[in-house]
């Protein structure tokens, strides 16, 4: 296997930085939870926690953090981070109320941006709406008719159109559904602007072309919003070739300013060249591409999560394979036998049944569990598949806001029985599997705190329910931060750099308001970050308010 290399630009980092007096929390390597008052640092690395007092401090700069907690950097194990960029930098409908009311958000957001030839946004759900339905292109063409109009739901497995944009992607009422994928239709059979899955590429491959400056604002944009939210590095869910170069030529510039572990894009047309090159890891730890996301089924809240039995509220419905299941053995043989690991996404039950069937064919005739493969999500198993994860050692990279946000919907999906394998946190760590944990931003909001608190209370930020939504699967508070810290690290095949203060380990580490171990678990959420400092070099600050 070829190993290729990228030299990057040096950290600027100072000789030594001493952090005094602070409520430290970090894990050791053996996922203990340590104490600490005190943190050396030199040339950008942890030297120890807790240096005798009588240490000079000559040459090293001193911070005092006047008893707050210190953490070390948040590290997501799922997100999309020119995604977030992007999303940061449109119009943003997770407020939106209704398919009339976000129809009106984006019309105000059109005025104001007469230059867009295509107005594009992200975020809504008809699932917190009244009436739960689909929208339709009519509801936007009442405001914009003449330019086109493409909306991604909140998951970003379906996507809402007003006409110009059907017409422009010449979807008629004979044009077929393509695999995996699904053209919402009224009566008449006629598209009503909805797009499930891959037929969202219809309108897709028709949009403009994003440009290399756009990129660089997307990646600014989710770069500061991530260390102001306590996220020093983050897992990206499927880049194409093209974010590839990109990556790697801001890696040797020295621009990257989040930690990305990159996953290749297994429907990029280039997966042979990108693999063939080898696994590419930045001197400085800032860019490592050594995983292929690979795309197994659709998402629960559009009904295109691939389960066994048909939807509890749809029974004409099973979900939808992106990639079919006879082109699973060459896709996990290529990838797993070029020494690249393999993260694929199941929602469903039949999503994750298919994937633990092929790892362990796979592994069987080729080797390749030492990789740390992962299922992306693990929404829903089937309870005699929980076992497998720890049995052939895949990793189920989970979300815990995902619980939060689809209580509302998730029983009305698959009903009760199978919820016994849904969301199954608790189950998996006791069955010895390690659980990385993340956002799936901009799915969800990046802020790790929320994160922290959904797994450890199963309540959405208004504390419902009140007992937790299915409470049996919670995590602990230690559970939880390891899987934010270490065990995303671990996922990423970098825990001897990252996820802990350790000695040797890069200084990534977040001041913030409040003791998340001594405080109320429904207060986690209410968190904030005051400094973010990556590498031992200060890269964000709260700003002081200031006192009228």
């Amino acid at each position: 296997m070829a190993m290729a290399a990228i030299i990057s630009a040096p950290v600027s980092a100072a000789s030594s930085v001493l952090v005094k007096n602070v409520n430290g929390y970090t894990l050791d390597t053996s996922g203990n939870l340590v104490r600490f008052k005190r943190l050396l640092i030199e040339d950008g690395k942890v030297v120890t926690v807790d240096p005798k007092p009588q240490m000079g401090t000559d040459g090293v700069r001193v911070l005092n953090g006047q008893g707050k907690t210190l953490l070390p950097g948040m590290i997501d194990a799922h997100g999309h981070l020119l995604g977030l960029g992007s999303n940061l930098l449109e119009v943003d409908l997770r407020s939106a109320t209704s398919a009339d009311d976000a129809a009106q958000q984006v019309a105000a957001y059109a005025l104001g941006h007469g230059e867009q030839a295509w107005i594009t946004g992200r975020g809504w759900n008809q699932e917190q709406w009244p009436d739960r339905a689909f929208p339709v292109a009519a509801q936007l063409d009442k405001h914009i008719s003449d330019r086109p109009v493409w909306l991604a739901r909140v998951d970003a497995h379906a996507g809402w159109a007003n006409t110009k944009a059907l017409e422009l992607a010449g979807i008629t009422k004979e044009t077929p559904d393509p695999e995996g994928g699904q053209i919402i239709r009224d009566e008449q059979g006629n598209a009503t602007g909805v797009l499930i899955d891959n037929a969202k590429d219809l309108v897709e491959q028709v949009m403009p072309t994003t440009t290399t400056a756009q990129l660089s604002q997307q990646l600014d944009a989710a770069s500061a919003h991530l260390l102001a939210n306590g996220v020093t590095a983050m897992h990206d869910a499927g880049i194409s070739h093209r974010v590839y170069d990109f990556y790697l030529a801001k890696a040797v510039e020295g621009d990257l300013q989040v930690r990305i572990y990159a996953m290749l894009s297994a429907t990029d047309p280039a997966l042979d060249q990108l693999l063939d090159n080898g696994i590419v890891r930045d001197a400085n730890d800032f860019l490592f591409i050594r995983s292929v996301k690979a795309y197994g089924d659709g998402a629960l809240g559009s009904r295109g999560a691939a389960l066994l039995a048909p939807y509890s509220d749809a029974p004409h419905q099973q979900g939808l394979m992106l990639t079919p299941p006879d082109a699973f053995a060459p896709l996990f043989n290529q990838v797993i036998q070029a020494g690249f690991q393999l993260n694929f996404h199941a929602i469903g039950d039949r999503a994750n049944h298919l994937a633990l069937n092929q790892f362990e064919q796979t592994f069987a005739s080729h080797g390749g569990a030492e990789l740390r493969n992962r299922i992306e999500h693990a929404q829903v198993i089937a309870p005699e598949d929980i076992a497998r994860f720890a049995q052939l050692s895949v990793l189920p990279s989970m979300q815990p806001t995902h619980a939060t946000s689809d209580k509302n919907m998730a029983e009305d999906r698959i009903g009760k029985k199978r919820m016994e394998g849904a969301y199954a946190w608790q189950s998996l760590l006791k069955s010895g599997i390690a659980v990385p944990l993340g956002s799936d931003f901009p799915v969800e909001l990046a802020n790790p705190f929320y994160g922290l608190h959904a797994a450890v209370t199963r309540q959405d930020r208004n504390n419902q329910p009140v007992a937790g939504w299915y409470p049996h699967e919670a995590m602990s508070l230690k559970q939880a931060f390891r899987g934010f810290t270490l065990d995303a690290a671990y996922a990423a095949h970098m825990e001897e750099a990252l996820g802990t203060l350790t000695p040797g380990k890069w200084g990534d580490f977040i001041l913030i308001d409040q003791d998340i171990f001594a405080i109320e678990p429904q207060d986690i959420w209410k968190t904030k970050v005051l400094e973010t400092w990556v590498a031992g070099e200060q890269v964000f600050s709260q700003p002081v308010q200031s006192v009228d």
